[in-house]
């Protein structure tokens, strides 16, 4: 295989050994934090783009993750910093045990519940679920754990001037030497010396329990479309977006916690972050890099799409595209249910009247009122606030009930089909919903939306056949990535300003009915023109 261009994520895990090889002696920085080096005569471990002279063959083995390199022995170069790199793409693309492991790990649920609890969540027994990942990934939940732990601490101590001790807590670990012992153990350095090694251009505590450090990403990264996606659904009092920036509140374990996102000079992403609890701050990284889709590999996705000549020019126009994620399950299935047959303006304020109504007032945080509802606070007073045809807010209020009860389960790890099969199952979601929100809450990049009036709207526009059966024929060709081709379709959907209507009014062609119900605020509401427009739904969900 040719490393001129790079493979699909898909492939990265049944890559040969020359293969790979081929990669670390071309220090294809393509590849970092999809496998690390190990190299015996050293015993260290590199990502594949280390600057280092080039091992022997006879001397590497490839792992696919850190935490197989520490459970075999090797600690981490200190050239490369391979914990440094951005996360695989693969455990967003995979959607078996292991991956949704991986995003449960990810998201801090061991930290909190445990080996048993992340077993329970993917319906294993620890001894089995321990077993599985230790033949998939070369290391048990534990060591995968710490592994996540380590990165988060590295990330800190060379981003931050939190004190040691804060740094420990940050990342999860139960005592500083805990913490001293496995950055010993990872590194090969004391956690002052890994400090020491910070360049200049380091971020620095913004204060009391605040933070502000850089979150490391494959480039190219279209964060304009990104920000004004964000800022057309932003809800007043939670959230804050301009061109360059996104900020809001949400609820973490330990309490309320503040970020914004910005790109600096550099083209770097940077996050501030402000939280109740320190402990917290793993997780609600974990959460921006997803809601930002930072973990993703644009190169190989914009080869794959520009392959095909219907989208090269789209792609050549916006490379790096990115599919949003969900900084919340469930509050990210209330908004898309709000949001079903009416404009994306409409959607906003309906959001905003809910959130000011029962949303939990939160002081001390930039141009923060309120967190969105709680569901226990939905199921008991939605009613009195929600707007609309009744059976629809009694879908949204009976959605918040069986979340708030746990009859209804949404996280970051569930199975994509069990997900949908769930969501299906109850009165108001169609096909839009369910899929919607599997794209943004798994992450799945695999998701097509071909009775999303936008998306046909955009596949007129590029010459892609725009009826749902046709579209959904012509989507096949670009498996693995379906997500990021209707986020181009989206983009490529001409704009237009929000139509007085409500309910959805199909009049024939896409492009008239996305011209009713796309809902893209015009100039005077700080959207540009050509704005992507991600949410559109369509008849299928008026159930």
């Amino acid at each position: 295989m040719s490393l001129t261009t790079t493979p699909p994520a898909a492939s990265v895990a049944s890559l040969s050994f020359d293969e790979r090889y081929r990669a670390i002696d071309s220090r294809d920085t393509r590849f970092d934090g999809q496998f690390v080096t190990a190299v015996r005569s050293t015993g260290i471990y590199c990502r594949p783009s280390c600057p280092a002279r080039t091992p022997k063959p006879a001397n590497v083995t490839f792992y696919p993750t850190s935490a197989a390199a520490h459970e075999a022995g090797y600690r981490a170069c200190k050239r490369c910093l391979p914990e440094a790199a951005p996360g695989s793409p693969q455990w967003n693309l995979r959607g078996d045990t292991a991956g949704r492991a991986m995003r449960l790990i990810a998201d801090g649920v061991i930290e909190r519940e445990g080996v048993p609890g992340l077993a329970r969540r993917l319906g294993y027994s620890p001894r089995h679920l321990t077993r599985l990942l230790t033949a998939e990934l070369g290391a048990g939940p534990l060591a995968l754990s710490r592994a996540h732990r380590a990165q988060t601490a590295r990330m800190l101590l060379v981003g931050t001037d939190l004190p040691a001790a804060d740094v420990a807590f940050s990342a999860g670990f139960a005592s500083v030497r805990q913490f001293n012992d496995t950055i010993r153990e990872v590194f090969g350095m004391t956690p002052l010396e890994l400090r020491a090694r910070r360049p200049l251009s380091g971020g620095h505590a913004a204060g009391p329990g605040a933070i502000d450090l850089v979150l490391p990403h494959r480039g190219p990264l279209y964060a304009d479309g990104l920000f004004d996606w964000m800022g057309a659904r932003a809800v007043t009092g939670v959230e804050v977006a301009t061109g360059t920036t996104f900020a809001r509140v949400l609820r973490l374990p330990g309490g309320p916690a503040w970020f914004e996102v910005r790109l600096d000079a550099q083209g770097r992403v940077r996050l501030r972050a402000a939280l109740t609890q320190l402990a917290d701050l793993s997780t609600l990284v974990t959460r921006v890099r997803r809601l930002f889709d930072l973990d993703a590999d644009p190169i190989a996705v914009d080869d794959a799409l520009a392959a095909h000549p219907e989208l090269a020019r789209a792609v050549a126009g916006t490379p790096g595209m990115r599919v949003p994620g969900a900084a919340d399950p469930h509050e990210m299935l209330i908004r898309a249910m709000v949001g079903q047959q009416i404009t994306v303006a409409a959607a906003r304020t309906a959001l905003t009247a809910l959130t000011a109504a029962l949303g939990e007032p939160v002081t001390g945080f930039p141009d923060a009122e309120r967190l969105f509802p709680t569901m226990t606070a939905i199921a008991e007073r939605g009613r009195e606030v929600l707007r609309g045809p009744a059976a629809r807010i009694a879908a949204i209020v009976g959605a918040a009930e069986a979340l708030a009860d746990g009859s209804l389960v949404l996280t970051t790890g569930d199975d994509g089909a069990e997900q949908r099969a769930a969501l299906l199952a109850r009165p108001g979601i169609g096909p839009w919903t369910a899929d919607y929100v599997r794209m943004r809450v798994i992450g799945d990049p695999d998701v097509t939306l071909p009775g999303d009036v936008a998306v046909r709207s955009g596949a007129a526009v590029l010459g892609i056949p725009s009826d749902p059966k046709g579209l959904a024929t012509w989507a096949e060709r670009t498996a693995p990535w379906r997500s990021y081709l209707t986020a181009h379709l989206w983009h490529a959907s001409p704009p237009s300003r929000p139509a007085s209507a409500t309910r959805l009014q199909n009049s024939g062609s896409p492009a008239a009915a996305a011209a009713k119900t796309r809902g893209v605020p015009g100039p005077a509401a700080g959207a540009a023109a050509g704005s992507p427009e991600f949410c559109t739904p369509p008849e299928g969900d008026r159930s």
